[in-house]
């Protein structure tokens, strides 16, 4: 890689995520519809509403600083599960980027690791749940792979998002054994999960904001 990926970049991820779950708003919630509340764009898409506003203020601090202002938000934005999942996601990447301006491959292996195992912890689903940990999980063995081959930072987020998109559509032909929809039980199965399909925004974010830096 030709240098790090430095606090302005990630702040620049942040924006772009934030107008991707504007964006993707009636798709989730079409895809929430069918097996849930129906309500995961709309709640998804007010979350990063209130990220956007405060966005301005993390401007010019380091990577963790920024991530946590993130993640403290989304905590007290979305309601239910949702919100304590992804709040703990964002929260657990600050605490492992920690105080730094720029941060590199290695960093960022630890960063979803850390995020992967604060979600596992609270939320008690495995792979194959059809969960966001089906796309969560994924990216990140893709990722320690692609850092363990020496592939460059960019070359290593495309193989990140490609497991992740993998990981979300294979929701559609799982049946949900975790969650509201899994009352649902075999009915569940022919849907995409919303929270994968979100979880997969997020990474794809990550991604593509990564892939420019490097």
């Amino acid at each position: 890689m030709a240098h790090g990926v430095t606090n302005r970049e990630v702040m620049a991820i942040m924006e772009s995520l934030c107008d991707t779950m504007e964006k993707e708003k009636d798709y989730l919630s079409e895809l929430d519809g069918a097996i849930g509340d129906g309500d995961h764009g709309v709640n998804m898409a007010k979350c990063f509403r209130e990220v956007r506003k405060k966005l301005p203020e993390s401007r010019d601090k380091n990577v963790g600083a920024i991530l946590r202002s993130v993640g403290m938000v989304v905590l007290n934005s979305v309601g239910g599960a949702m919100g304590a999942l992804y709040g703990t996601f964002f929260l657990r990447l600050a605490q492992e980027a920690g105080e730094k301006p720029e941060i590199d491959l290695g960093d960022l292996v630890r960063m979803f690791q850390a995020a992967e195992k604060g979600i596992l912890d609270i939320g008690k689903a495995h792979v194959g749940d059809k969960t966001l940990i089906d796309t969560l999980s994924p990216a990140v063995r893709a990722l320690e792979k692609a850092a363990q081959q020496g592939k460059s930072l960019s070359d290593a987020m495309s193989d990140f998002e490609k497991a992740a998109k993998r990981g979300m559509e294979s929701t559609r032909d799982l049946v949900a054994r975790i969650g509201r929809a899994s009352r649902l039980g075999e009915r569940t199965k022919g849907h995409l999960d919303a929270g994968a399909a979100s979880c997969y925004f997020i990474l794809r974010a990550f991604s593509e904001g990564m892939k420019q830096a490097g």
